[in-house]
């Protein structure tokens, strides 16, 4: 590493600044910087007019920018022709590389390594959020190792063309997940073709029993928690500690392996809250749960399980849900919760779908678990070509 040099950043980065005389009448465009990494993007238009006295500067392309209010959240981009003809307020500066010493692609993913983010988070002292603002003079003043330039601009390509992997594959991924909750929908809406070979409607409470066993004995000591992220997890997994008190669970539901278990509190990715079936392990849970198993042999409990991963029963539980409820909470009464309606075809049938969303599941799986190691591969790659413990050939 003898060609790697110390340098300030005040000496490979040069500020732009370019004023814009704001048109009243005039609509300008506006960037934003998302934090931990993930660039620039596009605010809606709005009117000179609208940004009163507030200072703004023309966007330059092919410039480093990052927001001084969450630069020690990663909150770092790359301006590009896309953003021509817009603008930035104060809290976006931009610099230019100078002195062909460093790329602005091997900058963006070296302050996304754990020694860039020390050099962020130094450079914004202070508390957390608003109060930790970036001191510009300070973060220029900052020293970091560079390689040579033709080595950083290879470093970033293979960086570069490893995210482009990543992309594609939560492209793949996420159109997969698409497809599966596709037929889903399609093989339990229950139209009137799928009626007529045998379908029928019955309600959760015909097929379904809610369970009421309470921990009394203290039998049970792993709290469990339903989500629409993770499903259901003990407690301490998804929070990292319990939340619930040991005396109070004596009070709490058993909810068994196989059980289903309804959580009432409501999300961007859950509207109703999330219903799940319990693969994790026996425990217990908050009585704010509805905890119910299959109860009849017309009803495979897998069909069941997939039914509730579809928006099929959204429309019902919004329909009969208390309008003074809790705005995070469905308030939903027993009664009204196990009246509603589900499509069921033959049992046979069920099975033969349950094996068909299975192959899907399976599917979905793998290619999490190869996305996953796409990303570990690109954390190796950044720890050992941006730490010159590997070189790269240029």
């Amino acid at each position: 590493m003898t060609d790697w040099i110390r340098v300030k950043l005040s000496d490979c980065l040069a500020r732009v600044e370019r004023p814009v005389n704001v048109v009243q009448d005039k609509h300008y465009t506006q960037i934003g910087i998302r934090s931990h990494g993930k660039g620039v993007f596009h605010k809606e238009s709005v009117t000179g007019e609208e940004l009163g006295n507030k200072a703004v500067y023309w966007v330059e392309p092919d410039c480093f920018v990052l927001n001084i209010v969450f630069a020690w959240e990663q909150a770092i981009g790359k301006t590009t022709a896309s953003e021509a003809g817009m603008i930035a307020s104060h809290r976006f500066p931009m610099y230019r590389p100078k002195k062909e010493l460093i790329d602005i692609d091997y900058l963006i993913y070296f302050f996304m390594t754990k020694r860039g983010k020390d050099v962020l988070e130094a450079a914004s002292p202070g508390g957390a959020g608003r109060n930790r603002t970036l001191g510009q003079n300070t973060f220029l003043n900052s020293n970091i190792v560079l390689p040579p330039i033709t080595e950083q601009r290879k470093i970033a390509a293979i960086l570069s063309a490893q995210d482009r992997i990543i992309e594609l594959k939560t492209k793949l991924l996420e159109e997969k997940k698409r497809l599966k909750k596709y037929l889903c929908q399609l093989i339990m809406g229950g139209n009137k073709i799928k009626l007529a070979r045998g379908y029928s409607v019955r309600l959760l409470s015909s097929i379904t029993k809610k369970k009421l066993i309470k921990n009394k004995d203290l039998k049970y000591s792993v709290v469990l928690s339903n989500s629409a992220k993770y499903g259901i997890v003990p407690q301490n997994v998804q929070f990292d500690k319990n939340i619930a008190k040991e005396e109070n669970i004596d009070r709490y539901y058993v909810a068994e392996i196989g059980d289903f278990i309804y959580n009432p509190r409501i999300s961007t990715s859950a509207p109703c809250g999330p219903i799940n079936q319990n693969d994790c392990c026996d425990g217990v849970v908050s009585p704010l749960y509805t905890v119910f198993s299959c109860s009849a042999e017309c009803v495979c409990d897998k069909y069941l399980k997939y039914y509730f991963q579809t928006s099929l029963w959204h429309e019902y539980i919004q329909s009969v849900a208390n309008t003074g409820a809790r705005y995070d909470r469905m308030n939903v009464s027993d009664k009204d919760f196990f009246s509603m309606a589900i499509n069921l075809p033959p049992l046979n049938t069920q099975r033969q779908c349950v094996v068909l969303l299975d192959a899907f599941s399976n599917v979905i799986k793998l290619m999490e678990e190869n996305l996953e190691q796409e990303k570990l591969k690109k954390k190796a790659l950044m720890q050992q070509l941006l730490t010159g413990k590997i070189r790269v050939k240029v």
